[in-house]
């Protein structure tokens, strides 16, 4: 009898912006009862109906810059207008100690730090189908100016040579067929060898008795 680790499993996912990772994602939670995203700190103010420790956790700069001093990020960055954003090490080790998978949405950079510190996590790459189709997305969404596309497109390069750094990578033409193989590529880490916890056999003198008084039964 196998004995499967009841740990969670870190899921640390990255891709150019209009990939579709964020949409990918949120299906994943909404198809599965052990899985949830990471919920970071960050210094900037709430947006729209966002809320407090469910969106963010919104804290202020000292603060932050306390908890960096710590030790208690997994991993930070500086990012738009200065404002902090960071991963909680205590908000990921309560929810993969009770088997929860926790997902993990960061930019390569961030994706780097975490390999440093969790070389254990399972690190996914969201594809646009073509640059073509990525340009239609991004542009499609009408959110950014003429400047910032151009900035995102070059970020889109950039992120797109790191692919061969991650275990997996996930081609998004179809968000149906990139969910099943986000789903497939858990249940297969579950499968791990090294998630194996221990293994139970049975004595061997007693199987072998066993299996010759069965044998001498049937014969």
């Amino acid at each position: 009898m196998i004995k499967e680790n009841e740990q969670g499993i870190l899921i640390v996912v990255s891709g150019p912006s209009g990939c579709g990772k964020s949409t990918l994602d949120q299906k994943l939670i909404e198809s599965r009862n052990d899985t949830v995203m990471s919920i970071s700190d960050t210094t900037r103010n709430p947006r729209g109906e966002e809320k407090d420790g469910v969106d963010y956790n919104f804290i202020s700069t000292e603060e932050f810059e306390q908890k960096i001093k710590d030790n208690k990020y997994l991993e930070y960055a500086i990012v738009h207008s200065n404002k902090y954003y960071g991963t909680p090490n205590k908000h990921i080790d309560e929810l993969l100690s009770k088997g929860k998978n926790i997902i993990l949405e960061i930019d390569i950079e961030g994706a780097r730090k975490v390999n440093e510190k969790r070389p254990d996590a399972v690190f996914i790459f969201i594809m646009p189908p073509s640059m073509e189709i990525l340009k239609n997305r991004l542009m499609g969404r009408k959110t950014e100016t003429k400047e910032q596309l151009v900035e995102r497109f070059k970020t889109a390069y950039k992120e797109i040579n790191e692919v061969t750094k991650y275990n997996y990578v996930i081609v998004n033409d179809d968000l149906n067929e990139s969910l099943l193989k986000m789903n497939s590529i858990l249940e297969c880490e579950r499968c791990r060898v090294d998630r194996i916890e221990d293994v139970y056999l049975g004595n061997q003198e007693e199987m072998i008795h066993e299996l010759l008084v069965d044998f001498d039964k049937k014969n």
